[in-house]
């Protein structure tokens, strides 16, 4: 089989890509590679059984497939340079928002229609945070919720199915350079392109860490996040998520100088496991539909961790903790923050008599025996700085499920095209460790797409 383009991974970065280069490449031959199945597929065995731990599946429902690891979560679409990578360094701050905001009339298009836009600009909370030695970050927001989320994706999916051959539960074994471009080689064969788009993912990491060292391509350490999802009434945050729905606060410790940050808030969600190469950690939804919302928000309290030479596998590092965690816990860890101020590990007597009635059916346990005390100590000075604009958050009965850890793939050496040394190879989205979010990595499919056709 020959191809005019290969796209690799049918997660955002993937699929807007191939949207990109349907709408104006007519004529072109493309393809979409996918470890995982189509949307409507994709369900998770823990879902329809008492199994409450990770079986391994083959390929994991939950971070691969149709829409990628962002299939089943909350749909938030943040439009800022400040997080959620670093796309910006590479094709400047006002293209970069450019492509986003374009990104974002296409979910309204594809069904987003009725969702809401959240902005930072102006709000008073700025100076609320700045008083209490808190730094709000600036965006604005589109929420789809996990339930638009997923009508976006399969009103996207539609669409292309009659411009893109899509192989689903078809994992790509191997990338090569030939004469003429690529040889994307799979199980019962292989298919040749001209340009190829990798788009793998966090779910990639592995595979993309192999396949730069194959082919002689630079790559950098990244970093990984750690820390705890919080969980706790609704009422005590709905001042900030009423108006801003998602706050992005930055706190740093008096202690260690570390930046602890909000991540992911979901007001009046659930809690949530999720599985990364057969280890389960903790994250959240929230859903648009008012049946389906709960009356606590959740969101995630993460230190960033950079390391220096020697160490160079920050993802390990990571993964040693979560482990730990699935260890103690059999999977996902549930404490009480008082417990944990006491020093005391929590238990189902207590959860049971708290006042917070938790949306994961997790394990009661003691978080200090899982996170490193420099991490742990920076997350409750943060959990008292932010009790100071949201009163009640240090409550006894908040809840703190760990861990909660962001892997971010090594960052690949790419120019300003997101263009490897090999011309016409391509890596976008979150397998680039260039972006971190759902609207970063969509942004960098249009632009890679806008490149090939020579826009």
């Amino acid at each position: 089989m020959k191809y005019d383009v290969i796209i690799i991974g049918a997660g955002p970065g993937g699929i807007f890509s191939a949207y990109e280069l349907c709408k104006k490449g007519s004529g072109l031959r493309i393809a979409v590679f996918e470890a995982g199945y189509p949307l409507e597929k994709r369900r998770c065995p823990i879902d329809r059984s008492k199994v409450k731990s990770c079986i391994n599946c083959e390929t994991c429902a939950i971070m691969n497939g149709f829409g990628g690891a962002g299939a089943f979560s909350d749909g938030k679409y943040n439009i800022t340079n400040d997080f959620g990578g670093t796309l910006y360094e590479y094709i400047g701050r006002e293209e970069a928002i450019s492509l986003m905001k374009y990104v974002d009339g296409i979910n309204v298009s594809h069904g987003g229609a009725h969702t809401k836009m959240y902005s930072t600009a102006g709000t008073k909370f700025k100076k609320l945070c700045m008083q209490n030695k808190l730094k709000l970050l600036d965006a604005s927001v589109r929420h789809l919720g996990t339930d638009i989320n997923y009508v976006v994706l399969e009103n996207l999916y539609n669409e292309l199915k009659d411009c893109v051959d899509f192989y689903f539960h078809t994992p790509v074994t191997d990338l090569e350079c030939i004469e003429d471009g690529y040889r994307v080689r799979y199980t019962d064969g292989f298919a040749d392109c001209t340009k190829c788009i990798v788009s793998v993912g966090r779910s990639g990491s592995k595979w993309m860490e192999r396949i730069c060292s194959s082919l002689d391509i630079p790559t950098k350490s990244n970093r990984v996040d750690i820390g705890v999802r919080v969980e706790l009434p609704a009422v005590i945050f709905s001042h900030l998520t009423d108006e801003l729905y998602e706050s992005k606060i930055v706190y740093r410790t008096e202690k260690f100088e570390d930046n602890v940050r909000t991540f992911c808030m979901n007001p009046y969600g659930i809690v949530v496991n999720e599985n990364t190469n057969g280890i389960v950690t903790v994250n959240g939804h929230s859903y648009e539909d008012p049946e389906h919302q709960t009356e606590n928000t959740n969101f995630a309290l993460l230190v960033a961790k950079h390391f220096s030479e020697p160490f160079k596998d920050s993802n390990g590092y990571g993964e040693s903790i979560a482990r730990l965690s699935n260890m103690l816990g059999g999977g996902v860890i549930v404490q009480r923050f008082g417990d944990l101020i006491r020093g005391r590990r929590s238990t189902a007597k207590r959860m049971e008599e708290g006042m917070v009635v938790p949306t994961l059916t997790a394990t009661p346990g003691d978080l200090s025996l899982v996170l490193p005390k420099r991490i742990l100590d920076g997350i409750v000075e943060m959990i008292y700085a932010l009790d100071k604009i949201a009163p009640g958050t240090a409550n006894d009965d908040t809840l703190l499920y760990g861990v909660e850890v962001k892997f971010y793939n090594m960052e690949v050496d790419l120019d300003k095209n997101l263009e490897t040394k090999h011309r016409g190879l391509y890596v976008i989205g979150d397998g680039s460790g260039v972006t971190h979010s759902l609207s970063h990595a969509s942004a960098s499919g249009i632009y890679v797409a806008r490149h090939i056709l020579g826009e």
